[in-house]
């Protein structure tokens, strides 16, 4: 992009196409991937003064390599920020944020409609290390208030949630957060810079899970955090150090699926708000959670803060003998043959898994129940194919419900 044109101009679509494009002397229209784990310097006092930080430039690819940064920079324009950071996973983004920014004797309130394995770490990483965590109700404001101690530094959420796709009041919490001293973290894996921006709602620092819809085709594992510079520096620092860094080949994999992340999110969207609406009024489906539908309790808030509604959503199933358990959620997947049992999403295959035995399946069961995470609870991420193939295959498991 010519240095001339202003980024804070362009559309969300432009930003993934041409932010941070890096141009070798070979003029290479496509990015480059620069697969090295050193760089050379010209003197001994240079490279004394790129690993001072009196002259910046690039030092080891576990913390400074350019298309690593190339990825960073780019997201970091669509969501809004000052900078991010780039981690090999979403689960490395989120701890390695954690425990840059939190120290023993803090405080994190988080929804409890999180990811199961973040449940883990607040449980027996955190916790090992004196941090406290309260989980509460994520649309329930009062819990939020009521939770908050003297010693909050952080207040996190994912919205729309994995896997009921409930929605939290990011303007709200965010308010709530910088009222009482402490930074408001928003996980926007299932909506994306591209139907959502939460740092103009308020928000301080978002996650992603760069595996999900950032890459878009299920190829590589990645996370990022984008923020102001000040925790930022903090968070590149535990990089550096703990060494959970991006590989350059998959942050040039990720570079690509931005390039298309618009259009896919946009086109995955409108299949799942047909495929809710169509779940919703079949026999077998006991409830459909998908924020774009009219009986979703936070479907205005969700209209309010995303431009679209996403491509996850979950179902309850019961069988013709009206069980709703372990069984009928199972039957119903194994009926399918289109669709992938798998428990990754944000692929332009559509997938479906079992949350209680596999996301959430080391959350302890009381929490489970809590968090809505019940047994018959299906999670369906709907892809790209066609609408009338995922109605026929979705038929065979509600057939198998039928046959019960």
């Amino acid at each position: 992009m010519s240095d001339d044109l202003d980024p804070t101009t362009l559309n969300v679509e432009t930003l993934a196409i041409r932010t941070a494009q890096l141009r070798t002397d070979e003029m290479a229209h496509s990015d480059p991937i620069f697969m090295t784990s050193s760089f050379v310097y010209e003197s001994a006092a240079q490279a004394a003064a790129r690993f001072s930080g009196e002259e910046p430039g690039n030092i080891y690819s576990r913390f400074t390599n350019p298309t690593v940064r190339a990825f960073e920079q780019r997201l970091a324009a669509l969501e809004g920020g000052e900078a991010c950071v780039a981690f090999a996973s979403g689960m490395a983004a989120i701890s390695g944020t954690f425990f840059s920014l939190l120290a023993p004797g803090d405080h994190l309130v988080s929804s409890r409609s999180v990811f199961g394995t973040t449940n883990v770490i607040y449980d027996r990483y955190l916790k090992k290390f004196g941090i406290d965590t309260t989980l509460v109700d994520m649309s329930d404001l009062s819990q939020w208030e009521a939770a908050i101690r003297p010693e909050t530094k952080i207040l996190f959420l994912e919205t729309p949630s994995n896997p009921l796709a409930e929605v939290g009041d990011i303007a709200a919490l965010a308010k709530l957060a910088h009222d009482n001293g402490a930074l408001l973290v928003v996980d926007n894996c299932f909506c994306t810079p591209a139907l959502q921006k939460p740092i103009e709602l308020g928000a301080d620092l978002i996650i992603h899970s760069a595996t999900k819809y950032l890459d878009g085709q299920g190829r590589c594992l990645g996370g990022a955090v984008v923020g102001p510079k000040e925790p930022m520096n903090e968070i590149l620092g535990f990089v550096r150090s703990a060494g959970s860094c991006m590989s350059p080949f998959n942050a040039w994999v990720f570079i690509k699926g931005l390039e298309t992340l618009s259009l896919r999110m946009q086109a995955q969207s409108e299949r799942a708000m047909a495929l809710a609406e169509w779940l919703e009024v079949q026999p077998g489906v006991a409830r459909v959670h998908y924020a774009g539908l009219k009986s979703h309790p936070q479907h205005d808030l969700a209209g309010s803060q995303q431009s679209a509604y996403g491509a996850v959503m979950s179902i309850e199933v019961e069988d013709a003998a009206g069980n709703r358990d372990r069984q009928a959620a199972w039957r119903f997947i194994d009926a399918t043959r289109l669709i992938s049992i798998t428990a990754n999403l944000g692929d332009v295959k559509t997938t479906v898994t079992h949350p209680a035995t596999t996301t959430h399946g080391r959350v302890n069961e009381e929490e489970k129940q809590r968090a809505g995470v019940t047994e018959n609870l299906i999670r369906l991420a709907i892809g790209l194919e066609g609408i009338d193939d995922l109605k026929a295959d979705l038929s065979r498991g509600l057939k198998a419900l039928a046959s019960a």
